[in-house]
């Protein structure tokens, strides 16, 4: 069977004739599959090892075979079209636009603080490079946390706890430490995390907002993420909360908003639950204002945090987080340059 496999495999010319040839060696009534049908059907134990032996290694040698053949047709495929499609620098660029236009991203963000100001947050900036006190330890997130793992966060090499922060939590923490309550900030900025998949990118973006105040409860803290998720998404936008668990707030919760693809009645993007994760928000510790040198009996606050770059995903319909950040002017320059 091999020797067969060989000489077709060998006959290959193009990416579209391996389909043909997976079937007939990996196909429910391929070669391999049937090689192993014969095992049980051998008297001895030692047969039964051999011909297992014999059709493992054809599979492997199938499965290696193709994919290497199939990575270098697609180099050619690509190595051809390089060559046939030359630009020719000295042409004129055309069909320019008269409008330029802002990344999804910006717009959301844009939209954001204009959100904000209208309800008297101030808008705070901080460090993208930063100690691990602040965005760690002040956040009330001991030695033993998984987010500490390296495999996790990008520590800066021959620096001793400096590392790219992982949240924007970090604003808040200079916010209190800098100035005395009552406080309404709001941060928008990158973040930086070793992640890397279609909802998850190294570099991201996130909007951290929150309020310290006499008489700060949970019930102010859902009424300002309504009012701003609604801003963003529609007066009818239905929100829910779910339990969960953050080092720096207590109690905290998921924020799930109905699905804006199918209008919460079910669909393939929130997976037939009808709402969308959206973000994570809580009650600020005693623990953090304490830390901080304010008084948690006499202060309380909230703090919610959500991904813009998520945020962007849902409000635009893009299923692909990666493609933010690819730069392609073909996707980029179909977005306005401000929202309503």
């Amino acid at each position: 069977m091999q020797k067969d496999f060989e000489e077709r495999y060998h006959l290959i010319t193009a990416v579209k004739d391996f389909e043909s040839l997976r079937v007939a060696f990996l196909g429910r009534k391929g070669h391999v599959p049937s090689l192993r049908a014969q095992i049980k059907t051998l008297p001895t134990a030692e047969e039964r090892k051999q011909l297992g032996a014999r059709a493992t290694a054809l599979q492997r040698r199938v499965e290696d075979g193709i994919n290497a053949l199939r990575l270098e047709l697609e180099d050619r495929a690509i190595a051809k079209t390089l060559e046939q499609e030359r630009a020719d620098i000295d042409l004129p660029v055309l069909d320019q636009h008269e409008l330029g236009a802002l990344h999804p991203v910006s717009l959301i963000r844009n939209k954001l603080e204009q959100v904000f100001q209208r309800l008297s947050f101030s808008v705070l900036d901080g460090p993208d490079v930063e100690f691990e006190d602040y965005n760690f330890n002040k956040l009330n997130i001991p030695d033993h946390h998984p987010a500490r793992d390296m495999q996790d966060t990008f520590y800066l090499q021959n620096y001793q706890r400096l590392l790219l922060r992982t949240h924007t939590s970090n604003v808040q923490v200079h916010a209190m430490e800098q100035h005395s309550p009552p406080l309404r900030v709001v941060s928008m900025g990158r973040c930086f995390r070793c992640d890397n998949d279609l909802t998850h990118t190294p570099q991201f973006h996130q909007i951290e907002g929150f309020v310290v105040d006499n008489g700060i409860s949970f019930a102010h803290l859902k009424g300002m993420i309504d009012v701003f998720l609604r801003a963003l998404y529609g007066k009818e936008l239905a929100t829910r909360f779910r339990p969960s668990y953050f080092p720096f707030v207590e109690p905290g919760a998921e924020v799930d908003i109905a699905c804006v693809a199918c209008g919460g009645n079910g669909c393939r993007v929130c997976k037939q639950t009808g709402w969308l994760e959206a973000g994570g928000c809580g009650m600020i510790h005693p623990n953090v204002f304490e830390t901080l040198n304010i008084d948690s009996e006499s202060y309380t606050g909230f703090a919610f945090g959500f991904g813009l770059d998520r945020l962007a995903m849902l409000y635009f319909g893009v299923d692909d987080l990666r493609v933010l950040f690819a730069g392609q002017d073909e996707f980029l320059s179909q977005f306005p340059t401000h929202l309503q």
